[in-house]
């Protein structure tokens, strides 16, 4: 088995780096999507978070009001660490669980947002980045989210630098152009990957 950690900061072009790795064969664990499951209703990891936060944090169907919590949690270094030591662990547990259960030749991408931040670079064979320039992903988040410049480059404060992440990096994808250049990128990657998995 092959496993990859994939992180890039946001509107770097990661999500489509990991779409077209599933399509080629990888196995995909998105750690946003782990992170949504291990707070769903009747969980643990609800529980924890309304216990942390109160039930201001819960909507009226019981479920995990995120504009509350993410109002909370945003703009208090404080608080999103509290969140974190509650979420992030139980989200290596789920994707430790569906490691354990791939293919021992498989290639598992595993795609975390805040690996560098989260300390998780020493775990994977090959640790690969999704880098563009800043003003690239602040246009980005203004022209397809619809965020103002102040939110978009709080958003990227909030994250680690773009050194941080390329320093860590066995492999940067630079996603400065076409969505086209960066997917002949993946598709050149993916051929390494192969290779690499098959000699292991």
């Amino acid at each position: 088995m092959l496993r990859i950690g994939l992180t890039g900061g946001i509107a770097s072009g990661k999500s489509l780096v990991a779409t077209r790795l599933a399509e080629h064969g990888a196995v995909l664990i998105d750690s946003d999507v782990l992170a949504r499951q291990v707070v769903e209703p009747g969980t643990p990891g609800l529980a924890a978070v309304r216990a942390a936060f109160g039930e201001g944090v819960i909507a009226t169907d019981g479920s995990l009001d995120r504009a509350a919590l993410g109002a909370l949690v945003f703009a208090e270094p404080a608080q999103r660490a509290r969140l974190n030591g509650i979420v992030h662990p139980l989200v290596r547990e789920a994707a430790a669980q569906l490691v354990a259960t791939s293919s021992p030749e498989a290639v598992v991408v595993q795609d975390i947002p805040l690996l560098v931040e989260t300390g998780q670079q020493g775990d994977f064979d090959v640790i690969v980045v999704v880098d563009a320039p800043d003003e690239v992903r602040i246009a980005r988040m203004m022209e397809h989210r619809g965020m103002a410049r102040e939110d978009a480059l709080a958003r990227i404060a909030a994250q680690a630098s773009r050194e941080d992440r390329n320093a860590v990096a066995h492999v940067v994808l630079v996603n400065d152009g076409s969505r086209e250049a960066l997917l002949e990128q993946v598709d050149a990657l993916w051929a390494k990957l192969r290779s690499k998995a098959a000699a292991e």
